[in-house]
């Protein structure tokens, strides 16, 4: 029922499709959604989750699944990570891949969500580190298409790398332009 009314809300009213599918046989990979202009990529991602019918999940920081909210980034699919000092980020999210059957880590490489003159290499190495491959999806406002890329597997050569996987997002429009 709410997959159905998530479908009638993003697509017929909103105006949304989605090109590509995640993969289905894979169980764990990191997914990078770029551009991250808005908090409104909040819930276009929820309701793709709910149209594709997949566990996604996300990292924050540890304080915030404690009372009042942490059962409900928890249920939201959130995993915490202690963010202070000598606590190494990579590692951390590398051994929830190891620790977990299903773990599919949603990130802006961006890192915010005003314009950057770069991608912060977190996620290629989190994906280099846990051995899984990186899903693109670009969050398309002028096209009103949410687009999934085919996995890519990190070679280690992370300029080279990093060269393919943005040219996935070559035209894509974040709901803020300009800082796209």
């Amino acid at each position: 029922m709410m997959r159905w009314l998530t479908g009638i809300i993003f697509k017929k009213l909103m105006g949304w499709k989605i090109e590509g599918d995640l993969p289905g046989n894979l169980k764990k990979y990191v997914i990078i959604v770029v551009p991250h202009t808005s908090w409104h990529d909040f819930y276009i991602g929820a309701m793709v989750r709910k149209l594709l019918g997949v566990s996604i999940n996300f990292i924050a920081k540890k304080e915030l699944f404690s009372f009042p909210f942490g059962w409900y980034f928890k249920w939201m699919g959130g995993a915490p990570i202690d963010r202070s000092a000598n606590q190494n980020t990579v590692q951390q999210v590398a051994r929830l891949f190891k620790e977990r059957d299903e773990f599919r880590l949603a990130l802006a490489p961006e890192g915010t969500r005003k314009k950057v003159a770069y991608w912060k290499s977190g996620f290629y190495y989190i994906a280099l580190e846990a051995n899984v491959p990186i899903v693109g999806v670009a969050f398309d406002y002028g096209s009103k298409t949410v687009k999934i890329n085919k996995p890519f597997y990190p070679t280690g050569d992370f300029e080279k790398d990093l060269e393919q996987l943005q040219s996935f997002y070559v035209g894509v429009v974040g709901k803020v332009p300009a800082y796209t």
